[in-house]
């Protein structure tokens, strides 16, 4: 038997198949000008950047008034740092088996060793500081080396009981009123309620009488 190879050519048969092999397609035909291929992919139109620029301006004008207004900030700010001044107040009662005391004068809130909450008695802040901004500093006789937060200007704050001023955590974190005297029965209220408003909404800080608990 002779094998014969096929004959190099346009017209030349497979080796295998035994059929005429194509030609090589000529790529380069299409693509002798690319720049023709992505120039409808250059950037935007006229048309879409002016439709861009309303939309941002539209989500400024009304996402940006509302990002901007510090009412609801300051109010949540404020009241989690009391709630979180009260619950340290009342482990710290506990870890240093004194009682702690806590100022509610209206402006403030603060941790103190007796009740007058004098200079050398004044809690020092977990972190050296208070926020140290301008209401803390005014309620708080200028200190900021005392854990003690003012309210901000836009918010306001009361307790219910009504004039509540304070009341302390004794060594077992059992709250007080300010003018127990302890072994003798607490006449804390079964529930005193701290109440901040601000941005329209109200927020109320909760301490139980039994236990002491403190919760939003």
């Amino acid at each position: 038997m002779c094998i014969t190879s096929p004959t190099p050519g346009s017209g030349q048969l497979g080796f295998f198949t035994g059929h005429l092999l194509l030609a090589p397609l000529n790529l380069l035909k299409h693509t002798a000008h690319p720049d023709k291929l992505f120039s409808r992919a250059r950037g935007f139109t006229l048309i879409e950047l002016v439709a861009v620029l309303v939309l941002a301006g539209i989500l400024a004008a009304f996402a940006g008034a509302r990002f901007f207004q510090r009412e609801a900030y300051d109010a949540r700010s404020f009241t989690d740092q009391a709630m979180g001044i009260m619950r340290y107040g009342q482990k710290l009662a506990v870890a240093q088996n004194r009682p702690v005391f806590v100022r509610l004068d209206g402006v403030s809130v603060a941790l103190c060793f007796d009740a007058a909450c004098t200079a050398a008695n004044r809690v020092l802040p977990p972190s050296g500081s208070n926020s140290g901004n301008k209401e803390t500093l005014a309620a708080c006789n200028q200190q900021s080396n005392w854990l003690c937060e003012g309210k901000p200007a836009t918010v306001s704050m009361a307790t219910v009981p009504a004039n509540t001023t304070g009341f302390y955590f004794d060594a077992l974190g059992k709250p007080y009123a300010q003018g127990d005297v302890f072994p003798a029965a607490s006449t804390f209220p079964a529930r005193l309620a701290v109440t901040i408003q601000g941005d329209g909404s109200t927020r109320t800080i909760q301490i139980e009488g039994e236990t002491g608990y403190v919760y939003l």
